[in-house]
């Protein structure tokens, strides 16, 4: 797909250059469309847009979400194909908008799919200076257009349950409790201590990945070879012997089981994440009646607490781009400004959302405020990654890394389920990346 991505882009680049000098000195930009065409995976771009943008929209525009699921790359094969004929179908129905994630941003920013943000969307240097230094640098091409912006920067760490770190280390004190998790072989005594007061230390097999690895030393794919770093083979032997000793409840990531861990009654000491995984994940699964006030009380809501953890690591973003052959330019360009770039805007989506957000200005205000987030027993979890976030690099990123993360996680659950031998288990990594990218080798 990536190959005929590519050699489609030439088409629809030569298509795009032609249309617009067919136009001539008419001024199409003066009228806008009436149709706002928005492709994502999930609802969580939709719920920041309804809720912080919709109220400023134009009353006779109409707002369409076609939202696919990320898995099995079905997102991005829907994205592909309505990309692809982007300029042979009326304005009502292309692209306005469409969003990409940090494991598959390459694959885009070096296509004409995506428009220039500066030159053909219209913001500015100044417009975008309080933005983190990584989420510019990872969406911008070769060419040193910058393709897209995001409204979050993603600083992680380790999510646990208060009353369960007081029950296993006799503190529920993010600070205390980071000094038991400074390290990895730290974290393995502490989840023996868990374990022996009935508690898994985590949930299952995928859990620590993130934490492994966004601290590779090197890209994936090296050419067109596939490269294994040591902090995966790290992973996996971490995995494997927490497994073998039930410090893990076997679980999947985004699975139901994983999801119950964060109940009430659930058994698991803390999940590694961003914020983001609290707002999208955590707080609903917490709560023992989802009608009612989320409120201490209501399920675990309220007993847990943010520290830092064994690595310092980053997971996932979202970026917004803007689709070439788009009529609604302006609209485009206020909707990133206002979503990416507006400090006041982006402070009450931290404030609203917990999410740690893509403005240092904003990250500064809400970090020495006296913000308290609810979920987090009342922790300000801001302020614990506001330097970590300067810091967040991404030059490993390839266009590859979603396929060939969801593979290795999915075949090493054989392994771990002492189904497959470690080999056997690479072999169907290995068999199962080269079915999603034949341009590939072992």
């Amino acid at each position: 797909m990536k190959k005929v991505l590519s050699f489609l882009s030439i088409f629809f680049l030569t298509c795009l250059v032609c249309l617009t000098s067919c136009k001539g000195s008419t001024n199409s930009s003066s009228k806008e469309g009436k149709v706002l065409n928005i492709y994502c995976w999930n609802t969580e771009f939709k719920d920041i847009f309804e809720k912080f943008y919709q109220p400023k929209m134009p009353s006779d525009i109409v707002v369409n979400f076609i939202i696919t699921p990320n898995q099995n790359n079905e997102y991005q094969n829907r994205l592909d194909e309505a990309l692809m004929r982007q300029l042979s179908i009326s304005h009502d129905d292309r692209i306005d908008l469409f969003l990409i994630e940090s494991d598959y941003v390459k694959k885009y920013v070096d296509t004409p799919y995506a428009l220039d943000v500066k030159k053909e969307i219209g913001l500015s240097d100044a417009n975008l200076a309080y933005q983190y230094n990584y989420t510019k640098d990872l969406i911008t091409d070769n060419k040193k257009s910058l393709k897209g912006v995001s409204w979050q920067a993603t600083p992680s760490g380790f999510i646990y349950r208060r009353s369960y770190a007081k029950e296993v280390l006799g503190t529920d004190d993010p600070e205390e409790v980071q000094k038991y998790l400074s390290n990895w072989d730290d974290f393995a005594n502490v989840a023996k201590m868990a374990k022996s007061k009935g508690y898994f230390m985590l949930s299952g097999y995928d859990d620590s990945f993130r934490a492994f690895a966004a601290n590779i030393s090197s890209k994936w794919v090296k050419g067109n070879t596939i490269v294994i770093d040591p902090q995966i083979i790290k992973w996996i032997e971490m995995t494997k012997d927490f497994s073998e000793k039930n410090y893990n409840n076997h679980a999947s990531l985004w699975s139901e089981e994983s999801g119950k861990g964060m109940g009430k009654d659930g058994k698991v000491f803390g999940y590694f994440g961003p914020s983001w995984f609290i707002d999208y994940t955590m707080v609903e699964n917490s709560l023992e009646n989802a009608d009612e006030p989320h409120v201490v009380g209501n399920g675990s809501f309220g007993d847990w607490a943010f520290c830092s953890g064994p690595q310092v690591f980053s997971w996932g973003g979202t970026w917004i781009c803007g689709a070439a052959g788009t009529d609604n330019k302006s609209l485009v360009k206020d909707i990133m400004y206002t979503l990416t770039c507006d400090t006041n805007t982006m402070e009450a989506i931290s404030k609203e959302t917990g999410d740690f957000v893509n403005n240092e200005s904003a990250m500064y205000n809400v970090a020495n405020s006296n913000y308290q987030n609810a979920f987090l027993g009342g922790q300000n979890h801001i302020a614990l990654f506001i330097n970590s976030a300067k810091s967040i690099d991404k030059t490993n990123t390839s266009p590859y890394d979603q396929g060939i993360t969801e593979n290795l996680m999915s075949s090493m659950k054989y392994y771990y389920d002492n189904e497959k031998t470690l080999d056997q288990a690479w072999n169907k990594f290995y068999s199962s990346v080269l079915e999603v990218y034949p341009n590939l080798v072992k």
